[in-house]
Order: C-alpha cells, then sequence, then structure tokens
C-alpha cells in the first residue's frame, strides 16, 4: 500500500502566507464582477452569494484557474498555461485582475525566494512557486480556491452589506465544493477539466467596466 502523501508544515505556512490577505497583490482592488450583480440586485443576501461563488468554484472562473494550477504544478509549461487563461478571460477587468495580481505575486515572492520568474496571470504564478513547496496538489488547490472564495466574500461584506459572521458563513458553506473540486483536479488536470458554465457571471464583469459608479476596479 502507498504511503499518503504528508503536507510539509513549513511549506504548508508557506503557502498560507502566499495566500492570506495580508500578502501584496491588491486583490481588495477587485470584485471579479460581484459590484455589479449586487448593485443590479441579482445577490441580496448570504444565501444568493453562496449560490453565485459556489457557480464560480465548481463551474466557472474559479474552476478554470484552479485547472490551469493544477496543470503547472504537475509540471506543464507556464508560458503556456499562462496564454491559455489570458485567452480564456471573458472580459478585459477579468484579465487584468488576474494579470495585476500574478505581477505582485511574483514580485513579492521573486524577492523572497531569489526567483526571477517574468509577469503571470495569478493561478499560473502560484501554481509555479508552488512546485518547491512539498505539499499534495489537492492541498495547494484548495488552499488558493478558498482564497479566491474569501477575497470576493470581503468584498460582498462591504457591498450588500453583510455582516462578518454571516461572511464566514458563506465561506464555510462552500468548503465541501471546494474540497471536492481540488481532490477531482489533483488526480486529472486534463483538458476535459476545463471548462466553464457561468454566463451570468461572465457578463457581470463585461458589464461593470461600462458601471458609472463603481468600487472596486472589476
Amino acid at each position: 500500500m502507498a504511503s499518503p502523501v504528508t503536507d510539509d508544515p513549513q511549506d504548508l505556512l508557506t503557502l498560507v502566507q502566499w495566500l492570506s490577505p495580508s500578502f501584496p497583490l491588491g486583490s481588495f482592488a477587485f470584485s471579479h464582477g460581484l459590484e455589479h450583480a449586487i448593485s443590479s440586485g441579482v445577490i441580496r443576501d448570504g444565501a444568493a452569494l453562496a449560490d453565485w461563488l459556489g457557480d464560480l468554484v465548481s463551474h466557472g472562473s474559479g474552476r478554470c484557474d484552479a485547472v490551469l494550477l493544477a496543470r503547472v504544478l504537475a509540471g506543464g509549461d507556464p508560458a503556456a498555461a499562462d496564454a491559455l487563461a489570458r485567452a480564456l478571460a471573458a472580459a478585459p477587468e477579468r484579465s487584468r485582475e488576474s494579470l495585476v495580481q500574478g505581477r505582485a505575486f511574483l514580485a513579492t515572492t521573486n524577492a523572497i525566494l531569489g526567483t526571477d520568474w517574468p509577469e503571470m496571470v495569478l493561478p499560473v504564478a502560484v501554481g509555479l512557486q508552488a512546485r518547491r513547496l512539498s505539499l499534495a496538489p489537492e492541498t495547494v488547490i484548495g488552499l488558493y480556491l478558498q482564497g479566491f472564495a474569501a477575497n470576493l466574500v470581503l468584498g460582498a461584506v462591504r457591498l450588500i452589506p453583510l455582516g462578518q459572521t454571516e461572511g464566514q458563513k458563506v465561506i464555510a458553506r462552500l468548503a465541501p465544493a471546494i474540497a471536492a473540486l481540488a481532490a477531482e483536479l489533483a488526480r486529472d488536470p486534463g483538458d476535459g477539466a476545463l471548462w466553464s458554465a457561468t454566463p451570468l457571471a461572465d457578463l457581470a464583469a463585461m458589464a461593470h467596466e461600462h458601471q458609472e459608479v463603481r468600487l472596486f476596479r472589476s
């Protein structure tokens, strides 16, 4: 019987640091189209927010990010994954959001680790630097997706407005979907895994750039 993969505790702390809200990515400035969905009345409460984010994680941009991250973790070409990520972006703001955060992530991790990687979108950048960590792919993918969802919840807490406790309930509600997707992609991040089916979220991202009053950059 094969031995189970054991995550190195120090490497786990490193990944948690990278994906922490305190890491300088500027992620607080982006809502991923959520601002438009809230201002137009599509999302009014925690239940609607959880449904929206659950779809993003399981069927939308969160899933696509996780597939690209998993491919890079598995040794895939980061340049090819970066080019594919940019081509898949549903709106200019979505592309800019991922590139700005990826650039900031690499600027800091390059300085910490002594690497010299050029700018890449965020999921590719995280996958590339996480290759050096002794962590199961399922762990890396799961924590990335939780960070993705948690950042959007933080934005929704301000926009809906939503209380802090309700926001944490939303994140907890997403945990089963995140864990399931992380396990799925750790086994097989092949071509069949890369798909999305969240047209309303994509349209919200497109509409946001034409919104007259905006607090967020996407």
